[in-house]
């Protein structure tokens, strides 16, 4: 077995099955390719990105709290600019929740070049729980994780699941680092809130990258995972 996070190797080799660390994708060295992003970026504004899923559900379900949150944020705010990062299928459908609405700051984005453009150029990201939280801690923006499903849902995923955190950098650290509002705390107030603590402390944030940077060390390797996972498939079929 080809394991992403070190931390998982105790785990199955415990139970007599041979593994390798190889290292996470998602954190091999981006393309250094200049991109022109003038249409997205305004030198008066800082950019938070927003991760709304991937989901035809889970967009259904936090567009409306999201853009609830930053109608909140604006009334505090006035030099943000958030931009949505949707996978190209559900584009139409963030978008369609954008225009409903009166908030003029806002934009969307589904190329994939560009979106690791724009996150390396955020301030702060917002995002549904998932595997984009490397990315963003890779590229050293703070952050806080998201996350609402249906009640009967969550109820049998915490009976079968007996983990205490649902982002991968906090259970790697055993400890809360990036802010996770689950459920009945993921609604406009808290997310409001949450964000306006680490915008107005500059301290806050850096603590959180710090510490972020620290578990991520621990994930990396010094070759390319997809370099790593050749080899080690190489030797397999060799043998």
């Amino acid at each position: 077995m080809l394991l992403l996070f070190k931390f998982e190797k105790k785990y199955w080799e415990t139970n007599n099955i041979k593994c390798e660390f190889i290292g996470h994708p998602l954190l091999e060295e981006d393309d250094s390719s200049k991109i022109d992003l003038s249409q997205f970026i305004d030198k008066n504004k800082a950019i938070i990105s927003i991760f709304p899923g991937s989901r035809k559900s889970e967009i259904n379900t936090l567009m409306p709290i999201l853009l609830d949150s930053i109608k909140l944020i604006n009334k505090k705010y006035s030099d943000l600019k958030y931009i949505f990062h949707a996978i190209k299928s559900q584009k139409k459908l963030v978008n369609d929740f954008l225009i409903s609405t009166d908030i003029n700051n806002c934009e969307i984005i589904s190329d994939e070049k560009i979106k690791k453009y724009i996150l390396k150029k955020s301030v702060f990201a917002i995002a549904k729980s998932g595997t984009v939280s490397l990315e963003i801690s890779n590229n050293k923006v703070p952050s806080i994780i998201i996350y609402k499903m249906n009640v009967i849902n969550y109820f049998i995923i915490k009976m079968l699941v007996k983990i205490k955190y649902a982002n991968i950098i906090n259970i790697a650290a055993d400890k809360m680092i990036i802010p996770e509002l689950l459920q009945s705390k993921c609604n406009p107030k808290n997310i409001y809130e949450t964000v306006s603590s680490y915008l107005d402390n500059p301290d806050k944030m850096n603590a959180q990258v710090k510490n972020t940077e620290t578990i991520l060390d621990n994930f990396k390797t010094k070759n390319l995972p997809s370099n790593l996972a050749a080899e080690y498939l190489r030797k397999l079929i060799s043998q």
